[in-house]
């Protein structure tokens, strides 16, 4: 991430300022707000581990913003600048973004200040069920309390070595194996996790452009077909809201921002090929072909159609908001738009669609995930034969009657819901109905500003209505 010239506040100061003005909207006792926004609590540990013979110190973070609902939900992110003001304005995030898509949970995040880059896989196994172990031992992970997932630097793997850590040390718990989501398959994640977060940002702008007067809101017409798209960060998120968008959707991805530089071709990129030479090389620096920008921060600044930002907070900022050329900021990243950043891009007529509600497909399909756990039995595995054995007599009964089903029709007609087909269901859903909650809040109340504070007035609404409900009273 570039670092702004002009003095920019911090992460979690963006996050209580959009809090301040959506509360400001609503009719909540004032004490109560201040204690939503606060937070819970946050636990700091340091752990030693010896690697290759040295022993290494390590320092990380889990927060905890609220407890309203439990378990309290969010990733665990391993990266050299985490900090501890970052991993609550992340926690405080969750809380929001379980709120605005009705995933009953709490709000938490967890970092690790470490570059997974300069260690093995054996010394990174050993540091996370290090880590692991230390938040176990005070209730930061458990199915019912803490569940973590992953975030920036973690995957399936990491996940993998947490929940068999927490196994170890609980063998007593049936349902262990909801301690953590995101996990492999086989280890009891779910079908669709991976690319949940990149295919939830999908669903969310096709829910933005079925909505015609939302789309004359950014200067937009049409659909998603044709639309000329950058993505700033080719990591999990943005590879699959990248690769989705280009081969369902008829985007066009013209421009790839990565660590180490950008590609631009106004023509197109070819997601795919631009993911496996990443993958190979390690960036996307010698790609042949397309146009290669060393300072990739200022393809930012490119003309295109929607930017999509899909890897760190803040980039874009006081230093270059005045520069932004796109018509719609999709943020697939959390906090990428900084509070003050937003309020040029507003003057100047660009429509961000926020964090909020674009990047909660991760934890509404890590919801389904801890759903399976907690029921010990596959979506799906009771019901689909059962279905295709109703859709095969109903479609014999039509056809008895005369009328006549083509080969493919009838095929796609007889397929029982699988696994998957429920999740990506599931999470269209989801989505669906928390743009149109957010677009009718912006719509129908003359002092809201921006889709941002409209999303934030609903979640500290459920939030406040819920401990309101419990008896708790400021």
């Amino acid at each position: 991430m570039p670092t702004p010239k002009t003095q920019e506040k911090s992460f979690r100061e963006n996050v209580n300022l959009a809090f301040d003005l959506a509360l400001a909207t609503l009719d909540v006792p004032e004490k109560l707000g201040y204690y939503i926004k606060c937070g819970n609590n946050i636990y700091q540990v340091r752990f030693p581990v010896k690697i290759n013979g040295e022993v290494e110190s390590f320092i990380g973070w889990r927060a905890v913003h609220s407890e309203h609902r439990l378990p309290a939900k969010g990733g665990i992110r391993f990266a050299p600048m985490v900090s501890q003001d970052e991993v609550e304005a992340l926690a405080a995030l969750m809380t929001y973004k379980c709120a605005l898509v009705n995933v009953p949970f709490g709000g938490s995040k967890g970092g690790l200040v470490i570059d997974p880059r300069k260690y093995d896989e054996e010394a990174l196994e050993k540091i996370t069920r290090r880590f692991a172990f230390e938040l176990i031992k005070k209730d930061y992970i458990s199915p019912a309390v803490n569940v973590p997932a992953p975030d920036m630097g973690t995957g399936a793997r990491e996940m993998a070595w947490i929940a068999s850590t927490y196994s170890a040390h609980k063998p007593n718990d049936i349902d262990r194996m909801a301690c953590v989501t995101g996990k492999p398959v086989s280890q009891g994640g779910i079908r669709g996790r991976t690319e949940a977060t990149g295919r939830g940002v999908v669903f969310g702008l096709r829910e933005f452009f079925r909505h015609p007067e939302d789309v004359k809101l950014a200067n937009l017409r049409g659909t998603l077909e044709g639309k000329k798209i950058i993505i700033q960060g080719l990591g999990n998120v943005g590879y699959h809201t990248a690769k989705i968008l280009q081969e369902e959707d008829g985007a066009k991805i013209v421009g790839i921002i990565e660590h180490d530089g950008a590609l631009y071709d106004p023509k197109g990129l070819e997601v795919e090929k631009v993911s496996q030479f990443k993958l190979n090389q390690g960036g996307v620096k010698g790609y042949q072909g397309p146009q290669y920008i060393k300072e990739g921060a200022q393809l930012l600044e490119e003309k295109c159609d929607i930017l999509i930002p899909a890897a760190m907070e803040g980039v874009i900022n006081l230093d270059n908001a005045q520069r932004i050329q796109a018509k719609l900021i999709a943020e697939a990243a959390n906090g990428p738009v900084t509070f003050d950043a937003e309020l040029i891009l507003r003057k100047k007529g660009i429509l961000p669609i926020p964090d909020i509600y674009l990047t909660s497909g991760g934890v509404i399909v890590s919801y389904f995930e801890w759903i399976k756990n907690l029921s010990h039995i596959r979506f799906g595995r009771m019901t689909k034969r059962h279905e295709e054995t109703q859709h095969e007599m109903l479609i014999s009964a039509i056809e008895k009657n005369g009328a006549k089903i083509s080969a493919d029709l009838s095929e796609k007609l007889l397929e029982g819901s699988s696994e998957i087909n429920l999740v990506r269901s599931g999470l269209d859903d989801s989505m669906r109905e928390a743009f149109n909650a957010m677009r009718e809040r912006y719509w129908r109340n003359g002092n809201m500003d921006s889709y941002r504070i409209a999303a934030m007035a609903i979640a500290i609404e459920k939030v406040a209505t819920s401990y309101l409900e419990m008896g708790v009273y400021p």
